[in-house]
């Protein structure tokens, strides 16, 4: 008398707010033939198959939930397990050690004192992205600042220079695209002033 094979059953999960709900994926179970034990921190489900075969599942569960409140039922495709969350926190896990969740969700690594280290930002590298972020702003104002500063101490030659300053610095610019800025107009007078990017760039006209 050869026993049956026991066929492979998923068994999933999902939580609400609440509560957290198993689904073992067993077809046409018959009411009669299942037994479902709710405890503070485990669960016990065991099912008679249509084969006579018999389907067992013991689970430690990762935090405490009110076996009062819990309750099961026998659909035609599954079976659905509702465990009453003892606290409304986020599970990270179904089956764990038991132990009660901490506020904000997932249980501490390690047992405990690694709550606060993970805080610093999103990122596992350790980095403080604030303090970058800081950094880069404070950059960016400094760029902003000398390009003004520039600007107004070329505003400020153009305004003082005389009329053949004046005309070198406007040929010299606009002939070179922006790139270059004489105020000898004895030398840019003579030809056109070539364009002069700077290292590592080129110069590319528009079309």
């Amino acid at each position: 008398n050869q026993e049956m094979p026991v066929p492979k059953i998923k068994h999933d999960w999902y939580q609400t707010e609440t509560h957290v709900i198993v689904e073992v994926r067993i077809k046409k179970l018959d009411p009669k033939d299942v037994k479902v034990e709710f405890h503070p921190t485990s669960l016990s489900v065991s099912a008679k198959l249509a084969l006579g075969s018999e389907y067992s599942l013991e689970l430690d569960l990762a935090h405490p939930v009110v076996p009062d409140q819990s309750a099961y039922k026998v659909l035609s495709t599954k079976l659905e397990i509702k465990l009453r969350k003892e606290e409304g926190v986020r599970w990270s896990a179904l089956e764990g050690d038991g132990a009660p969740p901490l506020p904000g969700g997932t249980p501490a690594a390690g047992g405990g004192g690694q709550s606060g280290a993970a805080v610093k930002g999103p990122y596992a590298s350790g980095r403080d992205w604030s303090k970058i972020e800081k950094t880069l702003a404070a950059e960016a104002e400094e760029k902003k600042e000398g390009e003004a500063a520039l600007n107004e101490m070329f505003q400020k030659i153009y305004a003082d220079a005389s009329d053949d300053v004046k005309k070198a610095m406007n040929k010299s610019f606009s002939e070179s695209g922006g790139t270059v800025l004489s105020t000898n107009w004895n030398e840019i007078a003579k030809e056109k002033t070539s364009v002069k990017p700077p290292d590592g760039m080129e110069y590319r006209k528009w079309d």
